[in-house]
């Protein structure tokens, strides 16, 4: 009897809080279930320029439209591998990633145009073809059909040659060093031409492979040396200035076509809010890396003529646009929007000294 009061009790202690629960904490739910989750997730470590850049859109819509989205955002690859974020925003499982170029080239050959070395001669001119929609927006927009588009460019700088037997200074210095490459073709034609062994592998067995001798460098931005740890083994890096890739902020389609109007106009001011602070936080992270590694690392920084390394791959330009034509006219406009950089910039020069 004692042991069936007992339960009984239980029973309705427990049937007590239960509607005290429905009583108390119904608008807490029904708040909840209206707001819908944005996941955003990236391979960067939150002190990264890209995590820098996400956080700046998150409180931007949650200012705007806190009370319908919730932002929240995933770094060093939480969700999975790059490879898996951009399958995962596919389907609709994340609203937004970053994808690396050489990614995005499985799903739009177009992309492939970003990789070749020396397509831009100067940072300048790179960020004006950037930042032309009559350029990137076809090839922005050119993989809906897989269930996403590019919503934003990121800013990776200049990829530079860094290796542990000295510096490099022409093209034959490459001759014989086994050089880590992006998992790309195109990246190792580059290497061939320019005298070097190409050793393509993931970004992560870098540090390991050139502490063991399996590889003598890699080519990469400035942050390798410090955000990676290369520059603790590394203490020579030349800015060969031979490529300057953009990562893309990639977006679910179906979540953009659900948008309302108004939402969606807020929504791309915050892609564009994203995008301009990570430009602006690359370059300071850029200058806090030189500066550390060649004060605390002992890297040490040359610049050489980059003609002879710009002469040397050129060959692989005609090759690339005979083996994809549809490049042909992307090729075209971002040489007529070099042309208009530089009028402009002799232009400003002209001005300056009037």
């Amino acid at each position: 009897m004692r042991k069936r009061r007992l339960l009984s009790q239980f029973a309705i202690i427990v049937s007590i809080l239960s509607v005290l629960v429905m009583l108390v904490l119904p608008e807490q739910v029904q708040a909840e279930q209206k707001q819908r989750i944005i996941r955003i997730a990236h391979n960067q470590s939150s002190n990264h320029p890209t995590h820098i850049g996400m956080e700046a859109f998150e409180k931007y819509i949650e200012q705007e439209l806190g009370d319908k989205y919730d932002v929240q955002i995933y770094p060093s690859e939480l969700l999975g591998t790059q490879t898996n974020m951009v399958q995962l925003t596919q389907t609709g499982a994340i609203e937004i990633t970053v994808a690396s170029n050489s990614i995005l080239e499985t799903f739009n050959q177009q992309f492939q145009i970003f990789n070749l070395p020396y397509l831009f001669e100067t940072p300048e001119i790179y960020h004006a073809v950037m930042n032309d929609p009559e350029i990137v927006g076809p090839i922005f927009n050119g993989t809906e059909e897989s269930g996403f588009i590019t919503k934003a460019w990121l800013d990776a700088g200049t990829r530079n040659f860094y290796v542990t037997k000295g510096p490099i200074e022409k093209p034959s210095d490459l001759s014989g060093l086994k050089i880590r490459v992006q998992q790309s073709p195109t990246n190792v034609r580059m290497m061939e031409l320019l005298g070097g062994s190409a050793t393509p592998m993931g970004f992560g067995d870098v540090y390991t492979a050139i502490q063991s001798g399996v590889i003598d460098g890699a080519e990469n931005n400035e942050l390798a040396l410090t955000e990676n740890g290369h520059g603790d083994i590394v203490k020579n890096y030349s800015y060969t200035l031979h490529q300057m890739i953009p990562d893309e902020v990639i977006v679910n389609s179906r979540f953009l076509d659900e948008l309302p109007a108004e939402d969606k106009k807020i929504f791309d001011h915050g892609f564009q809010i994203m995008q301009d602070t990570q430009h602006q936080a690359w370059q300071e992270k850029v200058e806090e890396a030189k500066e550390k590694a060649e004060k605390d690392m002992g890297v040490k920084f040359n610049y050489p003529d980059t003609a002879p390394f710009r002469e040397a791959v050129m060959p692989l330009h005609k090759e690339v646009l005979e083996a994809n034509p549809s490049l042909e006219k992307i090729y075209k406009q971002i040489e007529e929007k070099a042309k208009t950089v530089k009028a402009e910039d002799k232009e400003a020069q002209a001005d300056a000294k009037n």
